[in-house]
């Protein structure tokens, strides 16, 4: 794996118009000074005007910036999976295009992965002090509670959307409809290092949340279910001997 430190912050986004703006401008505040780093937002077929509020913002500030549109929506892992690909970095950070994760935990996920060069890895962020709803916030530390005993990733807060990872690292990985939510576990599946770090979480600017208690539940099960299957029939290689050029 490359020791390249480029860094692609990709980010996820559906009518987060009221949103984005401010965001973009906060991830320029904290990473101006980083050597080679690039916004990279996905539009997830938004019905307002997001992706061209992202663009205009990134103008004005003269930061890289990469900009995609999807036709239609087909949901926030597939929204992250057009972005990585497109991402020029060595090293991505995701984030929720809702401007509840904050751009200034980045720096400190940044300095943990200088330990993990060469290998894979994913650094997820754990958001102690949530600024939801009761109701969401009961949600998601049952989801999380059941989700870490299950698949026993150590991780409490997997749903976080501020994760850092190789790019090659997840493109090992298997893709699937809410797969975003499962990464540390499909890490730790290909022998990955985890990790975790504190953050910040902030209540939503503007807008409304694009998912509900029904949708997350029952897509959380099926999920679930084939996460675990998956994991029960992977395999990692350990290479005992090489012989040849790379070995040398």
């Amino acid at each position: 794996m490359s020791t390249d430190n480029s860094l692609s912050v990709v980010i996820p986004a559906k009518d987060e118009a009221g949103n984005i703006g401010q965001l973009v401008t906060e991830i320029h505040q904290v990473l101006r000074d980083y050597p080679h780093y690039e916004i990279v937002v996905v539009d997830d077929g938004s019905d307002d005007h997001t992706l061209e509020t992202a663009r205009r913002t990134a103008e004005a500030l003269h930061c890289p910036f990469q900009g995609l549109r999807h036709e239609y929506s087909i949901g926030q892992s597939g929204a992250l999976l057009t972005g990585i690909r497109a991402a020029t970095g060595v090293l991505i950070v995701t984030m929720d295009g809702d401007g509840q994760n904050d751009p200034t935990d980045i720096p400190e996920m940044l300095r943990l992965a200088q330990s993990y060069r060469g290998r894979d890895f994913c650094i997820n962020g754990f958001r102690i002090n949530r600024r939801d709803t009761t109701w969401k916030r009961l949600q998601s530390r049952l989801a999380n509670r059941i989700r870490s005993t299950l698949l026993g990733d150590g991780i409490p807060d997997s749903g976080c959307g501020l994760k850092l990872f190789p790019k090659a690292t997840f493109l090992k990985l298997p893709w699937f409809d809410h797969g975003h939510r499962f990464l540390p576990a499909l890490v730790k599946s290909i022998g990955g290092e985890l990790d975790m770090v504190v953050v910040n979480h902030r209540e939503r600017r503007s807008g409304r949340s694009n998912y509900n208690a029904w949708n997350r539940a029952w897509a959380g099960l099926l999920d679930l279910a084939g996460v675990m299957w998956l994991l029960h029939r992977t395999r990692v290689a350990q290479v005992q001997t090489q012989t040849g050029p790379e070995s040398r």
